[in-house]
């Protein structure tokens, strides 16, 4: 266990030992921290190390800045020359807030980007003002269209913020059967995967995390759960660019650790009060909620606790070889090759062929 604010410094410290300015790296750290808080561990700190080994291999351009591409008011487009997804993405959400405030509506890009980790974080700042969130992102290729076994899209990750209510609504969700970072923190666990998750390189249906990693996802609610990645990848990878999920290297894979992902991100901001009939959106957004709690359902994600409402001294469970690694890192000590590659598919792959 290690409470929030000290997840939080030592997070910030590795990054900036790996050259990223001050506030960005804590930007980045309360972002990764948070996922954790939200109990996406597999989004959380577990990832940090890949984005460090990145960031010293090159693939991460540590003093990347955001350059506008264009602004019509609206619609902005920036080119994220290779930084951290992190704290791009949290830009470009505060933009689009600030945006959507202004003209009513909000489209914000982020190309040539990074990983981001959880999508659901960056909706964040539209509920704080009342507007409707969507964001959407993508990654490498993970995922083939049903009965082929040719990797075409990532996960394609869909998220949503919903004002309204006791509690705010947060959706986050994976387009395949589930996120790839479940997969990974299983493998770095050594836990079997439950059948229906993943398949290995060859299209065979696996248990195994280590060659699910290598392999690929099955889509959520089959051909629809295609259907609605290609979406995803459309707005993202296509719309934005400059890179489809098949081109885009594989942060799990440290041999790709020198070449930038170039991912593009999206966020979509409304104000619901200019898209009513009778004033009555906020009212209505609430009485949505309720009407699940009433029959007993579960409101997604309304227990997630907002960054403003977050505790410092609150405890996250992060393993102790995982902090042991941070702070190794944070300390300007690069762990040997061995200790960044326990997920690496290519490694695993020659060990079982020998």
């Amino acid at each position: 266990m290690i409470t929030v604010d000290d997840a939080t410094e030592l997070a910030t410290s590795a990054l900036t030992a790996t050259g990223v300015p001050d506030t960005r790296a804590r930007r980045t750290a309360e972002l990764v921290v948070l996922a954790d808080v939200w109990g996406i561990a597999s989004h959380g700190l577990m990832r940090l190390p890949y984005y460090l080994s990145r960031l010293s291999a090159g693939g991460l351009r540590a003093t990347a800045d955001l350059i506008v591409v264009r602004d019509t008011g609206p619609v902005v487009a920036f080119d994220g020359n290779d930084g951290l997804g992190h704290w791009q993405l949290a830009e470009a959400a505060e933009v689009a807030t600030r945006r959507a405030d202004q003209y009513g509506l909000a489209a914000v890009s982020v190309g040539r980007s990074s990983h981001c980790g959880a999508l659901g974080l960056y909706a964040t700042p539209g509920i704080r003002h009342d507007l409707l969130t969507l964001v959407f992102s993508t990654g490498p290729a993970v995922m083939a269209a049903p009965g082929t076994a040719t990797p075409l899209l990532s996960t394609s990750p869909i998220a949503a913020g919903i004002p309204g209510g006791p509690r705010p609504v947060v959706v986050d969700l994976a387009t395949s059967a589930v996120a790839r970072g479940k997969i990974a923190a299983r493998a770095r666990a050594g836990e079997a995967l439950p059948p229906g998750w993943a398949v290995d390189a060859n299209g065979a249906p696996t248990t195994d995390a280590h060659e699910a990693l290598a392999g690929m996802l099955a889509p959520l609610g089959g051909a629809k759960g295609f259907a609605l990645a290609f979406l995803v990848e459309a707005l993202t990878g296509a719309a934005i660019g400059p890179s489809l999920a098949t081109d885009v290297p594989d942060m799990f894979d440290h041999d790709h650790d020198p070449d930038p992902q170039q991912i593009g991100h999206l966020v979509v901001t409304i104000n619901p009060r200019l898209l009513d009939v009778d004033g009555q959106a906020p009212q209505r957004m609430a009485r949505l909620a309720a009407n699940v709690e009433a029959a007993g359902g579960r409101v997604p994600g309304s227990n997630r606790t907002m960054p403003w409402d977050l505790d410092g001294g609150q405890s996250v469970p992060v393993a102790d070889e995982l902090v042991a690694e941070l702070r190794s890192w944070s300390c300007g000590t690069l762990p040997n090759r061995h200790q960044r590659s326990n997920l690496h598919p290519t490694a695993v792959r020659e060990e079982r062929s020998t």
